[in-house]
């Protein structure tokens, strides 16, 4: 059909887009005039595709049409006119001409809410159910017959922006398109609108837009959100008109702690609150808004109502220097009509729009990716040095919209000062345990007490789920695009690299570990864990499946990866960090939400990375950590009814329990890294030196606190004795001592209680009649040290052989040569299964191994090789389920088959 276009913006724009590409011929494009020397959208696409377009000022005078204006358009010879969105008023001389009439979108359900601010007046009435219609116009207001209509959900804090936004924009598009096609099909209906139900309303302006307090709370949310953000509803606040912005209702205001706000008229003061601005309706109940405008544009958090103004600038690096002339050269490209921009200019009042604001966070996002913009940053920072000021902070982490209070310990230690934050920290806030309880976290390099950390009772864990679940089904995380979710996580790692040196010294005087040995592996793995996944968020995606149709009709299956909802995670003590890292980079990275509750012994580096995760921008409720004991907090997690998913390491036993639990509470889905006994095949024809170079990390890695640790060594029996004179002269040389020393090799054992075990278990070994080559005890120095340790002659039936240590002990066993299949019966004798290794130079020999070892990874001359990109997990009693890897973001997705018949 050849159709002329009368409308602007850029909703315009993109039906125009939409029907050029349903080869349809546009034969004009009628628009709005220049403003500030900018062409509307529409106008400049249509001008790029050398469509005809016309910019009337206006199309009649006192109420008659301009002849010249409707011979222009007549010259067109359009058969349809469509109007997506036009501010103009058409004369019936236009609406009546072409073959097939004219067709309007107006942003309502008709005949409810005709009138210029049908999605206003949407919201301002609490309807719960909005959309559009396309309907052909007729000389009337929005009463032309209807053509078309879609409805949608409207959600309990949507504003008009965002319903815009989520559907009234891209599904107005697609219907407008829809009911072309209709006509060029000869299907178009003509629906005669039903008086009842039918209403007009008047024009939302600023005059008209003043908040009356004198009504509910729900009435005065309704209000403020159906005039957000245009024209913006506004009320006097101690002398000046103020516009409110962000509304949502809350139901515990009252009891909000913060500073009172006199507002005149309203029933009680509002209060500034960390989180918002709490007003009152007549009926006692509460909302919240929360960000605030002034009469001179300036746009402010409302929680800094009362700071406003008082934030220093900061001075910029050259590299911030940098930035800042890029995004000057991007402003002076968005203000055309500015000759320079200087500090003071202001974006709005040089003639930027909507649609610039867009532009400009786009812009940012290109130049410094971790700089994750939302436009009411735009809004708020309207002069170029406020904009580039506000940059440069959420560049540094130092974001203050709403200011993270911590409560640090802070120790001079290692060369430096580490602040470690040690309360429990629920929904975005650090915050006491329920009736402030605390129990002592301990440095196991010499026993002593690090700090007091909050001890979670079960109140904590019930308020941490529904912050959790809050986040993921109302908050801005469960709508989050994923490309910025992956953003908002690679600055999340970006901060971890940051203060990589604080976490290694917090992780190495809470578990002991190495310092050399945190740096690189504990902190450093968990810094490259969060940056792969962050990567993988725009690419979790379903697939399309062919099924057996039932002809006549056609059928299309596809797959939808969601992902689960509230994940619980519980951590071990051997890499506090590192096993945070694994199992809650793909938590976030598929959009879930996560309560996680470190081991009690080792709290400290899952606390500082909740302060890094808030400082990244991870909006509240998305990350929970809650340190306590495994009876208490373990278990409720486990029964907790909306924890959907719970992702487990630790020891088999527990693990058991927690599947149990798991099944009986709701079925939640689990998955399981449980313990090992791991096996590690040593050849007569390997590569001796490096045999015992990986041999001893397979042990001695971590102190031997490790999952994966070698649990039992065969060594074939024409090398034994070589291989156990060389392993105990390495021995020799191992230094133990203090983590911190950069040139220790051995650090202190967890915690006195695993210590106490590692003496019963070396013990037990030497009444089997194991024969104990060296160590077996604990150091006799302050701490928790025990002494690296070789057993020799270790029989299938022993305890040792059986048993993991975890800890730094060797169980050393021969096997004949050429019985290849028999070490390889008494390698799977084990009810573990979680890695494994052989070290040999025949590649056959290799493989045939690799093959037949029953354990989920197999290492071929190497050990302990992780990798995040790999996926890790066992089989057996070591559990199943995967961290890392693509793998591992199945443990938290759940999949959704769609079949549509059509």
């Amino acid at each position: 059909m050849k159709i002329a276009v009368i409308g602007q913006s850029l909703f315009g724009q993109e039906v125009y887009k939409e029907l050029r590409k349903d080869s349809h011929t546009i034969v004009g494009v009628f628009t709005i005039p220049d403003k500030d020397g900018k062409a509307d959208p529409l106008a400049t696409e249509a001008e790029k595709d050398g469509v005809p377009v016309f910019k009337f000022p206006r199309w009649r005078v006192k109420g008659q049409a301009i002849p010249e204006v409707v011979a222009q358009y007549k010259a067109t010879g359009a058969e349809l006119n469509v109007l997506p969105f036009c501010s103009q008023f058409i004369p019936m001389e236009v609406i009546d001409h072409p073959k097939h009439g004219s067709i309007i979108y107006h942003p309502s359900l008709l005949p409810r809410h005709r009138g210029a601010s049908a999605i206003n007046w949407t919201l301002i009435h609490g309807d719960k159910k909005g959309g559009f219609t396309v309907f052909w116009a007729d000389d009337g207001l929005d009463t032309g017959p209807i053509l078309l209509q879609r409805e949608c959900d409207v959600e309990p804090n949507d504003t008009v922006n965002t319903i815009y936004k989520r559907f009234l924009f891209p599904e107005g598009v697609k219907g407008t398109v829809d009911a072309v096609r209709l006509i060029a099909e000869g299907k178009a209906p003509r629906i005669t609108q039903p008086q009842e139900g039918a209403t007009y309303e008047c024009i939302q302006k600023k005059d008209n837009s003043k908040i009356d307090w004198n009504q509910s709370a729900e009435a005065i949310h309704n209000w403020i959100r159906g005039n957000d953000k245009v024209p913006g509803a506004w009320a006097e606040v101690d002398g000046q008109k103020v516009t409110f912005y962000g509304s949502t209702l809350v139901d515990n205001g009252a009891a909000a702690n913060g500073q009172p706000l006199e507002i005149p008229g309203a029933s009680k003061p509002g209060i500034v609150t960390k989180a918002g601005l709490v007003l009152f309706g007549n009926d006692g109940k509460t909302l919240m808004v929360k960000n605030l405008q002034f009469e001179d544009g300036k746009m402010i958090a409302a929680a800094q109502y009362f700071k406003s103004g008082s934030s220093a600038a900061v001075e910029l690096t050259e590299e911030e220097k940098t930035f800042a002339e890029q995004m000057r050269a991007v402003w002076q490209s968005i203000l055309t009509n500015v000759s320079q921009i200087d500090d003071s200019t202001d974006f709005f009042k040089s003639g930027a729009a909507s649609m610039d604001v867009v532009r400009l966070v786009e812009e940012v996002k290109l130049r410094a990716s971790s700089c994750q913009l939302q436009n009411e940053d735009v809004y708020m920072n309207t002069t170029f040095q406020d904009f580039i000021q506000m940059c440069v902070r959420k560049l540094r982490g130092e974001d203050d919209e709403e200011e993270l209070v911590v409560d640090y310990v802070e120790k001079n230690i290692n060369n430096m000062t580490i602040k470690m934050p040690h309360q429990l920290f629920i929904n975005g806030e650090f915050v006491d345990a329920e009736g402030g309880k605390t129990y002592k976290t301990i440095n196991p390099t010499d026993g002593t007490a690090i700090c007091d950390v909050s001890l979670a009772q079960i109140s904590d864990v019930n308020k941490a789920v529904a912050a959790a679940k809050e986040a993921f089904e109302e908050g801005e995380w469960g709508k989050m695009n994923p490309r910025d979710r992956g953003r908002l996580i690679y600055k999340l790692a970006d901060l971890m690299e940051q203060h990589q040196e604080e976490l290694a010294t917090i992780e190495s005087i809470d578990s002991g570990a190495v310092y050399t040995l945190a740096l690189k592996t504990h902190v450093g793995m968990s810094i490259q864990t969060f940056r792969y996944f962050a990567g993988w968020c725009d690419k979790i995606q379903g697939s399309t499946i062919p099924i057996n149709q039932a002809r006549p009709n056609r059928n299309l299956t596809f797959t939808k990866k969601e992902p689960m909802g509230v994940c619980a995670i519980v951590i071990p003590w051997n890499y506090p960090l590192m096993m945070l890292a694994w199992k809650t980079a793909a938590c976030l990275a598929a959009g879930n939400t996560v309560v996680l509750k470190p081991a009690q012994v080792t709290p400290l580096t899952a606390l500082k990375f909740a302060e890094l995760a808030a400082k990244a921008g991870l909006p509240k409720g998305v990350v929970n950590i809650l340190p306590g004991s495994g009876a208490l907090v373990g278990q409720r997690l486990s029964d907790h009814p909306d924890v959907r998913k719970l992702g487990f390491t630790g020891s088999t036993e527990i693990g058991k329990h927690i599947m149990k639990s798991c099944a009986v509470s709701n079925v939640k889905k689990v998955s399981l890294e449980l313990g090992g006994k791991s096996p590690l095949i040593i050849f007569s024809d390997c590569d001796m030196d490096k045999a015992v170079r990986m041999g001893m990390s397979s042990v001695f890695f971590n102190k031997g606190e490790n999952c994966i640790a070698a649990g039992r060594l065969f060594v074939e029996d024409s090398i034994h004795d070589q291989f156990v004179k060389k392993v105990v002269e390495e021995i020799k040389k191992m230094k133990i001592g203090d983590p911190l020393d950069r040139s220790t090799d051995h650090g202190p054992q967890n915690h006195k209680a695993h210590l106490d075990k590692l003496v019963e278990y070396c013990q037990t070994g030497v009444k089997e009649g194991a024969t104990l080559i060296c160590g077996g005890k604990q150091v006799q120095r302050p701490g928790f040290f025990f002494e690296p340790t070789v057993f020799t002659d270790v029989q299938d039936h022993m305890h040792i052989a059986i048993e993991e240590s975890f800890g730094p002990v060797m169980i050393i066993s021969k096997f004949k040569s050429g019985e290849v299949d028999d070490v390889l019966r008494r390698a799977n004798a084990t009810e573990y299964g979680l890695a494994s290794g052989v070290f040999t130079r025949d590649i056959n020999k290799a493989l045939y191994v690799s093959e037949r070892l029953n354990a989920g990874t197999v290492f071929v001359n190497t050990y302990n090789k992780t990798d995040v990109a790999s996926p890790f997990g066992g089989f057996k009693q070591s559990g199943f389920g995967k961290d890392l890897g693509q793998e591992a973001l199945n443990e938290y997705l759940k999949t959704k088959a769609v079949t549509i018949e059509y």
